[in-house]
């Protein structure tokens, strides 16, 4: 009986101990007050997340590449995306590359999955829409294409093309 009481002893002295404040435990886990989520270069300087990180844009458009691009643009992006600034599903590519950095335009291409979770430019933009824009496997040369067909579209559209990249 004398060391049943003992056992019971420990162990409540055990829970207690285990179920302690916790003081100690929320002031070393938490972070300062004042401090704020450090943010990627990338995103602070609008070229969003992935491994494109340099666009060199070349003045006139490569129309080889424009040809791919409208191709790969039609099979994958146009039951969702327009050429003009009507939203379907998604938004509407109209001034796209002058309002995003080419960079930003290629990483949400190819890496969508992770722009939509930590590009706020890109999170804004499903909330918006409300539908997330599926993975559709563009290699980064696709991308590229895709990227001088934007172009083209938005001098034929506006007038102006690449004016995010000034």
């Amino acid at each position: 009986m004398k060391n049943l009481s003992l056992i019971n002893m420990f162990i409540i002295a055990l829970f207690l101990y285990s179920c302690g404040s916790g003081e100690n435990e929320r002031n070393t886990l938490s972070a300062p007050e004042n401090s704020e989520p450090e943010v990627p270069q990338s995103i602070a300087e609008g070229k969003g997340i992935g491994e494109i990180e340099e666009v060199n844009l070349e003045a006139e458009l490569d129309e080889d590449m424009v040809k791919m691009g409208k191709s790969i643009y039609d099979m994958k992006c146009s039951a969702c995306h327009k050429l003009t600034d009507q939203r379907v599903v998604g938004p509407g590519f109209q001034g796209v590359t002058n309002r995003r950095k080419p960079e930003w335009i290629m990483n949400m291409i190819t890496n969508v999955d992770v722009m939509l979770d930590e590009d706020p430019a890109a999170r804004a933009m499903l909330e918006e829409c409300l539908t997330r824009m599926p993975n559709q496997n563009v290699s980064i040369g696709d991308a590229r294409n895709i990227l001088e067909f934007f172009r083209k579209n938005d001098v034929e559209k506006t007038g102006n093309k690449d004016q995010a990249n000034s």
